[in-house]
């Protein structure tokens, strides 16, 4: 079978998202070996980028614009964390690469369980945090922030101290309340750190699997 560039954008367009073999079968009406076929075509345009879920099963994220590059926040987070993410919508930003900093800030604010849980790993990398400070300001989000540092130090080996300035900036005062990370979510197993920066975490260690072991 001969596809062209212009028939080989029209099936990017068509299955622009995420898919798994038997999704574009089932989308095009063609069997597993021409599904491949498919595949390997569009990923030889640049249309196909090529992600695992966490129970190994491949998935393609289909777009015309993956043949632009770029890089997403996703990309980011799935470099550096066992946690590996999906996401239907992929925005990519192009002509720079997001910082570690701005990464964490998107993935504390997407008010994901999940994407929570990957960020964990940037605070391993994290050396601004005069821009970590001020993008979560922006954000109203300097004592989650502070919260889940104090978390990721429990299960990433490595996590560099936080400058006392932020910490001295992220403490709560006496009247400020409690706040959520993710309504109505807190935590059983830590209450000390709840405590301590006012803010309810929407996870335990039993959510944490994905890291144990990862950094040994």
């Amino acid at each position: 079978m001969i596809m062209t560039k212009s028939n080989l954008l029209e099936l990017a367009q068509e299955l622009k998202g995420l898919n798994t073999l038997k999704m574009i079968e089932s989308a095009l009406n063609v069997d597993r070996t021409k599904a491949i076929y498919i595949v390997y075509k569009l990923r030889k345009k640049g249309f196909v980028e090529t992600k695992y879920q966490s129970d190994k099963t491949r998935v393609y994220h289909i777009s015309p614009q993956n043949a632009l590059g770029g890089t997403s926040y996703i990309d980011i987070l799935n470099r550096y964390s066992p946690l590996k993410l999906l996401a239907a919508e992929i925005h990519k930003i192009y002509g720079r690469e997001p910082s570690i900093e701005e990464t964490l800030i998107y993935a504390v604010n997407s008010r994901s369980i999940r994407y929570i849980i990957a960020s964990l790993a940037l605070f391993r990398k994290v050396r601004n945090w005069s821009e970590l400070y001020k993008r979560a300001k922006e954000k109203n989000l300097v004592r989650e922030v502070a919260a889940l540092y104090d978390i990721s130090r429990l299960v990433v080996p490595k996590v560099r101290r936080m400058p006392q300035r932020f910490k001295t900036l992220a403490t709560p005062k006496k009247s400020h309340k409690y706040r959520y990370i993710l309504k109505v979510f807190d935590s059983d197993d830590f209450k000390d750190t709840e405590k301590k920066w006012k803010v309810y975490i929407p996870l335990n260690y039993s959510d944490l699997t994905s890291y144990k072991g990862e950094f040994s």
